[in-house]
């Protein structure tokens, strides 16, 4: 940026956020990010690629207490463990520079040119906030799949087999929310959500203990292929519904639902042919979509 001085840059990149929303933005390589000053553009992995440059005000998930170099298999879950250590805010919140937080308003979110105006701003988000202390996407409905064959249908199903052993040992009151989420159709999905501080600490202080125990079982790096050795992030999707249900913060009380909307056109042509031909069971995943 011009007239920035490098001390002005790693001040930038090491700042909390002391404002009332702040909303990650997730990125691991340059995009455009949300006009909003809610959001932070947040270069995850930024221990592994130094030299990336995200955004000029980006905040990099190495900085202060942080587990940025896990994230070959943590994916943004090193931009999480970052926020719940080192941002500064009422509410903290994850999304992706992907995926994105749409605003309610069917007229915004279909009529926009530009696909940014579709994104939630800070006027609404908060509003839902002053009588929810959770913010999530719709839920993702698999119609014919069950959450559980879903993944073993695109990924090795022993990672959530692993996933249930963690719970069992160390965590069994989540047990009963963890069948019951295997067994349906529908779950929030993408690692995206806003909650208040209080929430976060709770969740966080909850779900990197499991994946601790989930990456002793199968150490990511048993996997030679980079996309599978990602798998903690991805089983850590299925776990956030677990822990909702089992706090009693699942209901209309505590959690406010958004669409999901991505500042790129998707190929659902594709998208659904992938899903097809995993459930017929003749090519599981192999990269994101």
């Amino acid at each position: 940026m011009p007239g920035n001085t490098s001390e002005n840059m790693e001040e930038t990149k090491t700042r909390a956020v002391p404002s009332p929303i702040c909303v990650a933005v997730a990125a691991h390589k340059p995009y455009r990010m949300p006009d909003d000053a809610m959001y932070l553009p947040l270069h995850v992995g930024a221990a592994l690629h130094p030299g990336v440059v995200v955004a000029d005000n980006a905040a990099g998930d190495d900085t202060g207490e942080n587990i940025s170099r896990l994230n070959d298999s943590y994916s943004e879950l090193t931009g999480l463990y970052w926020l719940w250590k080192n941002a500064d805010a009422r509410f903290v919140g994850l999304v992706h520079y992907r995926r994105h937080f749409g605003s309610r308003g069917a007229a915004r979110r279909h009529r926009a040119e530009d696909r940014f105006g579709r994104i939630v701003g800070h006027e609404e988000l908060g509003a839902l906030l002053e009588d929810h202390d959770i913010v999530l996407p719709k839920k993702r409905d698999y119609y014919i799949e069950t959450i559980y064959s879903h993944y073993a249908h695109t990924f090795p199903g022993e990672q959530l087999r692993a996933a249930h052993t963690v719970l069992q040992r160390g965590f069994p009151e989540y047990l009963p929310a963890f069948a019951a989420v295997m067994k349906g159709t529908t779950a929030h999905m993408f690692n995206m959500f806003v909650m208040s501080r209080k929430r976060l600490d709770e969740y966080c202080s909850w779900l990197f203990p499991v994946l601790e125990g989930l990456t002793a079982l199968i150490p990511p790096e048993s996997y030679s292929d980079a996309f599978q050795a990602r798998y903690p992030g991805r089983v850590s999707e299925m776990l956030l519904d677990v822990w909702l249900i089992t706090n009693g913060y699942a209901g209309p009380g505590h959690c406010a639902e958004l669409p999901v909307v991505s500042p790129e056109p998707v190929n659902w042509v594709k998208k659904c042919g992938s899903f097809l031909l995993a459930k017929a069971g003749l090519k599981k995943y192999s990269k994101s979509f």
